[in-house]
């Protein structure tokens, strides 16, 4: 029988495990952030547990709805932008937070570490090197064609305005950049601003992107600036 000290301490495994992968997730301003990806895996260890607790073959019907659950939770951050679609990396962390929190909950603990840390890894080592690869492409790029940015800025609260204005006058003086979305929000903490601007290109702007973000960090108050190619090219 599963005691109360076992199933708290599988529960705050499944919490500190998905926070883990949250904080990466958040650090990157994602769909599903530190919350999202804390309650799912904390979730599949609830469900798991109960199952553990109930006995007999319940632990695998009820890691097998958990994954398609999980499933249908993903779906729903997928998103398809024009000729692009978004959220397929956010769905897949989904689905990996789950299973971390199923592992937590039948009492596997180096399992779910190891498992987790592979997690992260995933995203801090593959997502540069899948940025190369996309500016490396093999296929000859056009000038006409449509590149997609994303860039991120976090300020102090006070100075968001003028962040604002300086990177419109930026986007300006440039023909080939044009801006698609201008977006502000606190992230929960009310002294900081996190300013995101999406932008679309004529043809490969990845050197303009490199010396408008520099300029931007010596800007006072100016905590992070970060851009991403978030596109595929297609003809305009």
């Amino acid at each position: 029988m599963l005691s109360t000290l076992d199933f708290s301490s599988r529960l705050l495994l499944a919490l500190s495990l998905g926070a883990a992968i949250g904080i990466e997730r958040q650090w990157h301003q994602r769909i599903a952030g530190l919350r999202t990806n804390t309650l799912v895996s904390l979730g599949a260890a609830i469900f798991i547990t109960l199952a553990v607790k109930i006995g007999g073959d319940a632990s695998g019907r009820v890691a097998s709805y958990i994954v398609s659950g999980i499933g249908f939770l993903g779906a729903g951050v997928i998103m398809k932008d024009g000729m692009n679609v978004r959220g397929l990396n956010t769905a897949a962390t989904l689905w990996c937070s789950a299973a971390i929190g199923a592992l937590s909950g039948m009492g596997f603990y180096p399992e779910a570490a190891i498992a987790t840390s592979f997690i992260v890894l995933a995203h801090l080592i593959l997502r540069p090197i899948g940025l190369k690869l996309g500016k490396n492409s093999f296929h000859p790029k056009s000038e006409t064609a449509q590149t997609e940015y994303l860039i991120s800025i976090k300020c102090k609260e006070r100075v968001e305005n003028h962040i604002r204005v300086l990177l419109l006058q930026h986007l300006g003086n440039h023909e080939k950049l044009m801006l698609r979305a201008l977006t502000s929000s606190d992230n929960g903490d009310p002294a900081n601003a996190i300013i995101t601007a999406e932008l679309v290109a004529v043809g490969n702007q990845d050197e303009l992107m490199e010396k408008m973000v520099s300029r931007l960090t010596i800007e006072a108050e100016v905590m992070r600036v970060s851009w991403e190619l978030t596109g595929q090219q297609s003809e305009l």
